[in-house]
């Protein structure tokens, strides 16, 4: 328990696994952390390497890999076991997944280089911030999403099944199934056909 959160027996890393706001220098956290940064530099020697074993070195870096899923680094990860990525998704060079909170991206996406998927969450007030609290929301890609580069999505986002996300666009609010968004913040521009 921390004087921060008076009454609340739970350790840091329970606060943050059960989304509420937590003190980010947890221990526990800390090591979690230093394990992905350990294997995802394994993963990265191997995969340059042209390594067999560098899929299961991704598949125990990541909470799970779908059958058929690739990945290229560089990948950059809080933990990697809080990233779920589907069955037959490409993942581009460079994918920021900030998963202090869990990260869900569906079958058959298409995730464009430099995408940056953020799930932390901070308070706006200076004392909070300064005290080290922070808090995480979930992000969700229905399947075959396809993310252009360098898109943005913000905490706690849903993009639904079939939508596209144009390059640069930042993702501050839900997107619906079958849709083109677009810009800063992301809008809709066009609903695709065939849906």
């Amino acid at each position: 328990m921390t004087d921060l959160f008076p009454g609340d027996p739970r350790t840091n890393r329970e606060r943050m696994l059960a989304g509420d706001p937590y003190v980010a220098d947890d221990p526990e956290n800390a090591e979690r952390y230093r394990r992905a940064v350990r294997l995802a530099r394994r993963w990265h020697e191997a995969y340059d390497a042209d390594d067999p074993g560098a899929r299961a070195l991704l598949a125990d870096l990541v909470g799970h890999l779908g059958d058929g899923a690739v990945v290229r680094p560089p990948l950059h990860l809080d933990y990697g076991d809080h990233l779920s990525i589907g069955d037959h998704t490409f993942v581009n060079t460079g994918l920021t997944a900030l998963d202090v909170a869990p990260i869900t991206i569906g079958a058959h996406c298409q995730i464009g280089p430099h995408v940056q998927l953020l799930t932390p969450t901070h308070p706006l007030d200076p004392d909070q911030r300064r005290a080290g609290i922070e808090a995480a929301q979930p992000i969700t890609l229905g399947d075959n999403v396809w993310l252009g580069g360098g898109v943005i999505v913000l905490p706690g986002v849903t993009i639904g099944d079939d939508s596209v996300v144009g390059a640069g666009a930042v993702v501050t609010k839900d997107v619906s199934a079958g849709v083109v968004v677009v810009g800063n913040p992301a809008r809709v521009v066009r609903e695709l056909r065939g849906r």
